[in-house]
């Protein structure tokens, strides 16, 4: 069945892996907490708080993952969480002079990676119906449309896809 808690040294190490043009992807600090977090207020109308992050640093059933570049500017994060044999992909986003780089699939690839460390068995995430980029790019990671959570999004109200991926 599913895994359990991270191990205190695996599941957080500070091991980076390359991407594509000088950016790699890496376990977020409390040091990258700012750029985080503004990536995601310019990203989502209905962003969590600094504190959000913050906690989820703290959570041994999560992960927050950073992608930067060679000069260390963060340029993206994902979060998710693990629980049992299944994890749920909370946040993805990338900013926004630095999309189109595969940075998004750096940091996707990376989260399923710890979701298959983990032992889950499926991964979930909700998107915006009409996020065609999003959606293409977890497509091409194997997700499917699994469900509608209807108006889940807002500003502007929008149906959210559930997307499934079987491990």
């Amino acid at each position: 069945m599913g895994g359990g808690a991270w191990p205190r040294t695996a599941g957080r190490q500070n091991m980076s892996v390359s991407g594509q043009g000088g950016v790699h992807a890496r376990a977020a600090d409390e040091r990258d907490l700012a750029r985080i977090h503004a990536i995601e207020v310019a990203s989502f109308p209905d962003s969590w708080s600094l504190e959000g992050f913050r906690d989820l640093l703290r959570d041994s059933h999560a992960r927050l993952e950073v992608a930067e570049d060679d000069a260390g500017e963060v340029l993206g994060y994902a979060a998710a969480w693990f629980v049992a044999d299944e994890s749920e992909i909370a946040n993805l986003a990338v900013a926004s002079h630095a999309r189109r780089r595969g940075i998004g699939a750096l940091l996707l690839d990376r989260i399923l990676d710890a979701a298959a460390s983990f032992g889950a068995r499926s991964v979930f995430l909700e998107v915006r119906e009409s996020n065609e980029a999003g959606k293409g790019l977890y497509s091409s990671r194997g997700f499917a449309v699994a469900g509608r959570r209807p108006r889940y999004y807002h500003e502007p109200d929008e149906d959210a896809l559930i997307m499934k991926r079987t491990m």
